[in-house]
């Protein structure tokens, strides 16, 4: 049964409350429904309200109809809190794959208190804020990046249920946000092209495709090739050193999908590796893809055009 409603539930949620970078709350896009508590409370009116009538006890009638009221009243103020209020996407940066996406999200008061606004995906999870009537409050609401591409988490869920808990009122809004993921960097090898360095007296030649000019030792991290550690350094107790390659000056340095073993996620986090590790050397390089071709280039933006190309690959335009 739920796997038929859902479904009509999207439909008409979509069409009712369509997505918007920025969207304010009114009273087409707030429902209000009663909680377990409200439930539990309205039980208890009427059997109060029967006691009352078999009885005919005058007090109970009063305590009855005075309890009902403020049941009635809760309606009103906790549509309140939600009515008018303005939520606004503020976007969220670029992560790699296994690491966490930080979606902010804006909350304007539009000139009336909030109290207690809760805002996320999963209603067990809120992240929860107070507003004042003319400022604005930021929330940060974080999901995991399980895979490459563009991430987007659909709809949120905003609720309230100040002031006594009784009555919750809620909305599904999509600020239609998204988050692109890289792919998760792996520690390889640099391409490199074989020619004579300043280390030859070590019996050491590089070998590949790309970068082949000797440029000095450097402290081993984790992932770095064991057939580039110093181990003459080593045993004179200096440490685990790396040696470390830069390019010749003139020579162009392509990163290239095709010239790679292994699957395909395998061959792009290799790729985002190299294009991360010539970005801190300041490397110029170029990459192709199946389909695309980054030309040769240096800086950040150079580098983030290469992180998005590989994160999009594969995926439709």
């Amino acid at each position: 049964m739920l796997i038929r409603v859902r479904p009509l539930w999207q439909s008409w949620i979509a069409r009712r409350i369509p997505p918007s970078p920025s969207l304010q709350l009114d009273q087409r896009r707030i429902f209000i429904i009663p909680t377990l508590q409200g439930v539990a409370f309205g039980v208890a009116l009427v059997l109060m309200l029967l006691t009352a009538i078999n009885y005919q006890n005058s007090l109970a009638y009063g305590l009855a109809f005075l309890l009902l009221s403020l049941f009635l009243v809760a309606i009103l103020h906790t549509y309140r809190n939600l009515g008018g209020l303005r939520l606004t996407s503020l976007g969220a940066a670029p992560v790699f794959v296994g690491e966490q996406v930080c979606f902010r999200v804006r909350l304007d008061g539009e000139g009336r208190e909030r109290r207690a606004v809760g805002v996320g995906w999963a209603e067990e999870q809120l992240e929860h804020a107070d507003v004042h009537a003319d400022g604005a409050e930021e929330l940060v609401l974080v999901l995991p990046a399980e895979r490459r591409g563009w991430l987007r988490p659909g709809r949120l869920r905003v609720e309230s249920r100040f002031p006594l808990g009784l009555l919750v009122a809620w909305s599904w809004l999509d600020l239609d946000m998204a988050a692109l993921v890289y792919p998760r960097p792996l520690s390889a090898d640099m391409p490199l092209v074989p020619g004579p360095s300043d280390d030859e007296e070590e019996g050491v030649r590089p070998s590949g495709h790309g970068v082949d000019d000797y440029q000095g030792l450097r402290p081993y991290q984790p992932g770095d090739s064991r057939r580039r550690m110093h181990w003459k350094a080593y045993s004179r107790g200096q440490g685990l050193l790396v040696k470390d390659f830069t390019a010749l000056s003139g020579r162009n340095l392509w990163l290239d999908f095709d010239v790679l073993g292994g699957d395909v996620e395998g061959r792009l986090s290799q790729l985002c590796h190299w294009v991360l590790e010539l970005s801190l050397r300041q490397q110029p390089f170029g990459l192709r893809l199946p389909g695309k071709q980054l030309p040769v280039a240096s800086g950040d933006s150079h580098r983030d055009a290469c992180l998005r190309a590989l994160a999009l690959f594969g995926e439709a335009p």
